[in-house]
């Protein structure tokens, strides 16, 4: 079992070694794939636990709070996302004032010994910690070699010339480019969470939802998507899906509504994902309702399409 801890103070968690990999692994992309994939390889290799290291809320996150950066994936999704790779400990440690202020040799003290007694570090390119980003991977080569642990730096990880970071993701994702961050990330984007109740404006319309709140994290992207929609049958559900903040309804806060197609059941409280699969549309607003039901009839008919014949690649690849 997974086991999760938060905070730089506390017991020793791997008394007898192990090996950590640390970064923010938001999206759990490519690049953070070939540096979890290195530690996990030496963690087995030495018999030792695998650590993966990062923080929360996110260093940009916590320097912007007005304008931070958009989420690939919640806190939730990246701890569920790193237990699903097989990693033993995860540390999501507590991004504030105190993080800020520490040095970058009393958190290689604090955290990568006292704490994971470390015996590898894993590390991706250019890569920086401590106050005012003081320490790099020299820092660590340096204690390390005073201390008695390896440091390991990867490569970038490149897909087509462009290297693959969340940053980058973040831009293909904001301009409705699924194909291109589907390359980086190894998989379609999407966004799970538990289904929670709405205005019901939907099912007036005929269109009935599965509204998933965002919480405070801003989205990576945005507008109306054809969709499937996991976790509601034994195979992936058709849908169009809207991602916005409803501004024919003055809405504000930003609402995944995914309408599944042909489906009539209840949904509150059950945690689904939704998988993009192609950007049908910017998110408008519409003079009035039967203006935007006009609209919604459009888009519905076009996400069946895309999704039928999506099936029938997806069916071909398999065969």
């Amino acid at each position: 079992m997974t086991q999760l801890f938060r905070d730089v103070v506390g017991k020793r968690l791997c008394p007898s070694g192990s090996v950590v990999c640390i970064g923010a692994f938001d999206g759990l992309h490519r690049g953070h794939q070939a540096l979890i994939g290195r530690a996990r390889d030496r963690a087995c290799a030495l018999s030792l636990p695998v650590v993966a290291l990062s923080f929360e809320p996110l260093p940009r996150e916590f320097f912007s709070p007005q304008h931070p950066p958009a989420r690939l994936l919640s806190p939730r999704a990246k701890f569920e996302g790193l237990r699903a790779m097989e990693i033993d400990v995860v540390g999501l440690l507590r991004f504030d004032a105190a993080m800020v202020a520490m040095g970058a040799e009393e958190f290689i003290e604090s955290v990568l010994l006292r704490r994971l007694s470390a015996r590898e570090v894993w590390v991706g390119p250019e890569f920086r910690f401590g106050k005012d980003r003081s320490g790099d991977v020299a820092t660590l080569r340096r204690y390390g070699g005073e201390r008695g642990f390896a440091v390991r730096e990867i490569a970038p990880v490149e897909i087509d010339g462009e290297r693959v970071s969340s940053s980058n993701l973040r831009k293909h994702l904001a301009a409705g480019e699924l194909v291109a961050a589907a390359h980086g990330l190894g998989w379609r984007y999407a966004i799970v969470g538990k289904v929670v109740r709405g205005p019901q404006l939907g099912r007036t319309l005929g269109y009935p939802t599965a509204n998933i709140r965002l919480g405070r994290k801003r989205p990576a992207l945005g507008g109306i998507f054809a969709t499937w929609v996991h976790g509601v049958g034994d195979a992936p559900w058709p849908s169009v899906s809207s991602l916005g903040t409803r501004p024919t309804v003055q809405g504000i806060e930003p609402l995944l509504e995914a309408h599944l197609f042909d489906f009539d059941s209840d949904l509150y409280g059950r945690r689904i994902e939704v998988e993009f699969v192609a950007k049908l549309r910017d998110e408008l607003k519409f003079d009035d309702l039967p203006a935007l039901v006009a609209q919604m009839d459009i888009d519905a008919r076009l996400a069946r399409t895309l999704l039928q014949d999506d099936a029938k690649q997806l069916e071909l690849a398999r065969e």
